[in-house]
């Protein structure tokens, strides 16, 4: 035996061990944090937001809400979600007790360079889905139904700034919270990597509403496509730069056509010719990231938390493939095989 310190050789979904003090009740307490939280933030600031509505003489929603107009609106819905980013920081720094930076890659911090190059990627990706958006007839028109008409230049221009600032936040958001969060929560507790992947990636279609069959299972296909590259590359970038890409194109195509923006359909909602034809480019995607990856190998094992070790023989949990000889998890035993 020795006690020398030794570096730990952590893979993304096993982080939530990454300072040793990982306890089964860490995770449970920061989902709490992070829901009831939200939840206070966002009744909080959305009563502000009705007062200011009154004040000057909005008009309501069926749903008792404020009416700031088509954009007003999505921005809000937007900055609610976003607001979910600095509670999984705070809930990993203070109920999980490490560096809030470990959420974001195994490094510690998020890899712009390697976003960047993510971005690159996503770009021809979601510029395909759009053009399959655009000319495939992804369902029939109702009888009677007037074709979408070009909102205009003006109210275009206006709105993509707003998106452009609101959305990346809004998708980084929800790849803190299910590609971050719950795959470290579950990741704590269980070796396998699939383990951790699947059930974020389930509980990820189910958070964005019923719609059809197909458009479920597209949206879990997004989710266990992000959370095997978020594992495959280290961090949440892969993911990161997907999802902001693709909603960036989503909102951007809403906001072209009059009424476009005020629409009830979501992902959910997705007829069954779109579902597969975004399933494809998630892989697709995710074919060109780990091409990537191979070029400019991404650290993927964390070897950054000096700290005492019993032994260094035990091999590091698995992420996806042959992992470098670093030493074992700082905690074998306490987490189960799946």
């Amino acid at each position: 035996m020795t006690t020398a310190p030794l570096l730990t050789a952590l893979p993304f979904h096993r982080m939530a061990r990454y300072t040793g003090r990982h306890r089964w009740w860490r995770p449970v307490v920061g989902s709490l944090l992070v829901c009831a939280g939200w939840l206070l933030i966002v009744g909080f600031t959305d009563a502000i937001v009705s007062g200011v509505g009154e004040g000057l003489g909005r008009p309501s929603l069926p749903d008792g809400t404020t009416d700031f107009g088509a954009l007003g609106n999505i921005a809000l819905q937007l900055l609610y979600i976003a607001l979910l980013l600095p509670l999984v920081l705070l809930a990993v720094r203070w109920t999980g007790r490490r560096p809030a930076g470990t959420v974001s890659s195994v490094t510690g911090r998020l890899r712009w360079r390697w976003l960047g190059r993510c971005l690159a990627a996503a770009l021809p990706a979601a510029a395909l889905l759009g053009a399959a958006v655009v000319f495939l007839p992804l369902e029939e028109s109702a009888a009677g139904a007037e074709p979408a008409q070009w909102v205009g230049w003006p109210m275009f221009l206006t709105s993509l700034p707003v998106l452009a600032l609101l959305v990346p936040l809004q998708a980084a958001a929800e790849e803190y919270v299910f590609r971050g969060w719950l795959l470290q929560a579950v990741g704590g507790f269980l070796r396998s990597p699939w383990c951790a992947v699947l059930p974020q990636a389930l509980l990820f279609g189910a958070a964005h509403g019923w719609g059809t069959v197909w458009g479920f299972v597209d949206l879990c296909v997004f989710g266990a496509v992000a959370g095997y590259l978020t594992i495959r590359t280290g961090g949440l970038e892969a993911a990161v730069a997907l999802h902001v890409v693709n909603n960036l194109m989503a909102f951007g195509l809403s906001a072209a056509v009059v009424d476009g923006l005020v629409a009830d359909e979501t992902s959910a909602d997705a007829p069954w010719l779109l579902a597969v034809v975004d399933m494809t480019v998630v892989v697709l995607y995710a074919a060109t990231v780990q091409w990537l990856a191979r070029l400019h190998h991404p650290q993927r094992i964390s070897t950054s938390a000096p700290r005492p070790m019993m032994s260094a023989h035990a091999a590091p949990p698995p992420a996806f493939g042959p992992t470098p000889p670093y030493a074992a998890d700082p905690a074998p035993g306490h987490g189960r095989q799946c």
